[in-house]
Parts: C-alpha cells; structure tokens; sequence
C-alpha cells in the first residue's frame, strides 16, 4: 500500500517538531505536520521561554537595593508592563519564526489547521482533506485544567498570564504545584501583591520536602501571603474586581485570580478511541516503553502521554521515536534521573530521588547545609540557600541532588551529569571547590547531618 506520507505529525511543539524535521532532514522521510495554533507550543509560546523571561524581568526589582548596598548611585524606577509585554510579543513571535524555518529548511509539509485520525493510517484535516501515512505521530501536548468551582471562569490560567492588557493591583493565585509558586514570585517581584492558596500544607508536593520548606518560607518573607490547607470555594464578580471564597472562610476581593490547578493531556476528540488507541484515567494517551500505542502505526510523545511534562523530555522522545522508526534502533526512552529546575524565588534545582523517596527505598545518609551566601549577605539581605545530597549507604552512590539558591538550575545541570554516571559521595568528595561560590558545598559537606 502506497501512502502520502511516510510520517505525518499532529502537534508542532518542541518534540512534534524536532521529531519531524530530524525524521526529514536525517533519514530521508517524507513528512508532513499539522498544528492548529501557533508553532512552538506550551513551551515557546505560553510556557518555559515566556516565563523565563518574567522570572528575569521580576528580579531587576531587589537588584537596585542590592546594587546602593554595594555603593553605587542608583535609584528605584517603577516597572512598565507594556515595554516587557511589546518585547515578549516580538520575542515568541521571533522563535515561532524558527520553528516554521527549521521545518521548512528540513522539507517537511505543514498544514495550520487541527487534524483527527480517521483510521491507523489516515488523518482527516480541518479543511476536509484526508492525508495518509505508514507511521503517524501524536504530540499534542496538554492545557491547563480549571477547577470545577462557581464562578472558575471569571479566573485565568497560565495561558492568559503574559497576555494581560495591564498588571492588576492585586492577584490571588490558586494552586501549591510550580506553576502556581513561580508565578506568584515573578508577579510579586513586579510589585502586584500577590495571596497565594495552597490547599496542603506545603508547597510543591512530591519535591524534597526540606527544600520546599526552604522555598516557600523564603518566598513568604519576600511578602507573598502564603496560605495553606485552604483553596477557592467559590468566585463572583465584585465590581471591577473578583469576590472570593475561600474553604475556610474568607471572603477577599482581588483584582484577577489565576488558577494553577493542574494540566491535562490534548487528546480530546482526535479519534482515539474510535481505532482502539487506549487512554488512561487523567486521559492521556497510553503508550509503551517505545511511545507506540495499541494501533502499531501510531506512536505519541510528550505531555499528551503524561508521563513526564518536561519540554526536553519530550524532544528526547522524539528523537527516540525517529531512531525507533527511521534507524532501525530500537531506542526506549530513558526517564531515569531526569534533572529539572523550578523558576521559583528561590530557584530549585533537583534531580534524583529525595530524602523521603529515597528513605522507603533503602538506608540513607543526609548531608544537608542552609547558609546566607556572601553576595545577599553582604547587602543585607537574610536570604538562605540550600545544598542537599542524598546518599545510599551500601553502595555511596548519590541518589539525589537538591539546590535552593540564585541560580539551581544552572548548578543542578552539571550535578545532574555527575549523578546520571553513578558518582559516590566520596567522587564528590575528592573534587577541589571552587571558591568562593555557593556550589562548592555540594563537594564540601564530609559528615551527615543525619540517617533515614
């Protein structure tokens, strides 16, 4: 049987996109993408590269005070939301450029419309037209998912953040995960009083729990009202403002409310389960070890899979995809210490396990540091860091790596090679430090703090 295309793609985000262009321009495929909305996804456009930059644009704010402690002549100034939004609008706009030129370049066919299976081999376009393919991919990615509440409607999701005509006054954030900590630093780091709602008792479950204490204690003295064991009961208008009720009673007006309450798979109404292409409880696609589902034809990757949400996790499992398909290489993907950043303030670092998921899994040493770093401490400010390791006792190895600090992420990327490779925490040891830097506690911690 002759088909259209030997790879056609449903998604043009990060892994949708570099699994069809590496498929054509690398192997030689025949490839045609389609996407509904604009090219980059989740990530480039409404996600890791927007956020970023606020996180960058929300800091400038302590630097001046930073900067007069160190001596020099400057003053406050007030933030101006339009310069940012206009640079952030031609910036997204620029990457998406890119993306369209990658796939371009590397020959592949794109059609900006949505597109649904019809059969293990056919796509059925917005248009009407229906395109045929040996192998198709889905990478559809996820949305964020608004509460069931009165009145949820009235509030706005991450999406919408970096669309806001003007910066309200006042917002409260619903959620505890790191969608909702991050923005809650970047929005009080541009002066909008920021009420966050955290329905636990910490922020950031699942997350080493000394270092989301950290976190969240230090994001508390930076002025955001930090609540917990609360949530948004219900939400209505309030003249030009949002009258909220929460579950343990308050009742507060805000200007806006963002919900950050969790995501779900884009898997809705692409034909699945119509050529048996099974999906699970939260909706997501089911997939195997080789992101191939039930129909053999069809593979998916990325957050539509919901295993885990992470932009470069899914342009790995692009990238094995095409080795799996196009090479010959059986390659299953690998979501083995996977290192991550959280763009909170502070940031976190971590790859690993942490203390408590390592504890169940066998004995542990802790060596653990919290300390003011010289640069904060030096102007004044009491800001505390955190260095943590998790060690096995039988074998040494360094099971976990958690940093709190200016910068984690950028740390936690070179740990997270180490720790990938097996390093003890004598490898650790026997590396000189590099003085004077808050890193160099990561190689100088020689006695545990205690066992688990």
């Amino acid at each position: 049987m002759s088909f259209d295309y030997d790879l056609f793609v449903i998604g043009g985000g990060s892994g949708g996109v570099r699994a069809a262009r590496v498929a054509a321009g690398d192997c030689g495929a025949k490839v045609a993408l389609a996407e509904e909305d604009r090219y980059g996804g989740t990530c480039v456009i409404r996600g890791c590269v927007p956020k970023k930059l606020m996180v960058y644009a929300s800091g400038y704010s302590a630097m001046v005070a930073d900067a007069q402690a160190y001596g020099w002549s400057i003053a406050p100034g007030d933030f101006d939301w339009n310069v940012f939004h206009d640079k952030l609008v031609a910036e997204l706009d620029r990457l998406e450029g890119i993306y369209r030129n990658l796939l371009k370049n590397s020959g592949v066919e794109t059609f900006d419309q949505r597109a649904r299976l019809v059969d293990p081999h056919t796509v059925e376009l917005a248009d009407g037209s229906r395109k045929t393919a040996k192998h198709i991919l889905i990478a559809t990615g996820g949305r964020p998912s608004l509460p069931d509440v009165p009145g949820a409607d009235l509030g706005i999701s991450s999406n919408e953040i970096f669309h806001l005509p003007k910066l309200p006054k006042s917002i409260l954030i619903v959620g505890g995960g790191y969608i909702a900590s991050e923005f809650a630093g970047v929005l009080n780091g541009l002066g909008v009083a920021v009420t966050q709602y955290c329905r636990s008792e910490q922020i950031l479950r699942g997350f080493d729990d000394e270092a989301r204490k950290l976190v969240g204690e230090e994001m508390v003295k930076s002025g955001i009202d930090l609540q917990f064991n609360v949530n948004a009961q219900e939400l209505a208008r309030d003249g030009d403002g949002i009258r909220v009720t929460s579950t343990d009673g308050q009742v507060r007006v805000f200007d806006q409310v963002m919900f950050a309450t969790g995501r779900s798979p884009n898997a809705d109404d692409l034909g699945l389960e119509e050529i048996g292409i099974a999906r699970g409880r939260r909706g997501e696609i089911v997939v195997d070890q080789y992101s191939q589902t039930a129909v053999p034809s069809v593979y998916a990757i990325g957050d539509v899979t919901d295993r885990v949400n992470l932009t470069p996790v899914a342009i790995r499992e692009g990238m094995a995809f095409v080795e799996t398909v196009f090479k010959g290489n059986p390659t299953p993907v690998d979501h083995d210490l996977i290192p991550t950043a959280i763009f909170t303030q502070p940031e976190m670092g971590t790859v690993g396990l942490s203390e408590e998921a390592a504890a169940k899994q066998e004995p542990v040493e802790i060596y653990s540091t919290s300390f003011k770093p010289m640069q904060s401490s030096f102007a004044g400010r009491a800001d505390r860091v955190l260095m943590k390791l998790v060690v096995s006792k039988a074998t040494r190895k360094v099971l976990g790596c958690h940093i709190v600090a200016p910068g984690a992420g950028e740390m936690i990327q070179l740990a997270g090679v180490a720790i990938k490779m097996g390093a003890t925490k004598e490898d650790f040891d026997r590396t000189v430090a590099v003085h004077p830097t808050m890193a160099e506690e990561i190689v100088t911690m020689k006695s545990p703090v205690r066992s688990a």
